[in-house]
């Protein structure tokens, strides 16, 4: 017998899993344009940029009373997967 509150609770969840996708496919056209801006593979990585995000994500999840281990695991994986991707479909000018 299933719980009808887990049913439920984990439709909710499906739909945010939709909303994060489209939010994942618009930011991956922002992260193509400023991809197309790069004229040398060294460029992919900016660690100052990458510890300036980290940091503002830090602190908009104490703000917003979110564990900031949760979010900062999250950041760093959707930031190095979209470093791959830059690698991936980085083309020399």
């Amino acid at each position: 017998m299933k719980n009808i509150k887990i049913l439920t609770i984990r439709k909710k969840l499906d739909l945010i899993d939709v909303s994060i996708l489209n939010l994942i496919k618009k930011r991956l056209i922002l992260v193509n344009k400023v991809l197309n801006e790069k004229t040398l593979k060294n460029q992919i990585i900016d660690k100052k940029r990458i510890n300036v995000i980290l940091k503002r994500i830090r602190l908009k999840s104490q703000q917003k009373k979110i564990d900031p281990i949760i979010t900062r695991s999250i950041w760093k994986a959707m930031i190095n997967a979209f470093i791959a991707f830059e690698f991936r479909n980085f083309k020399k000018k």
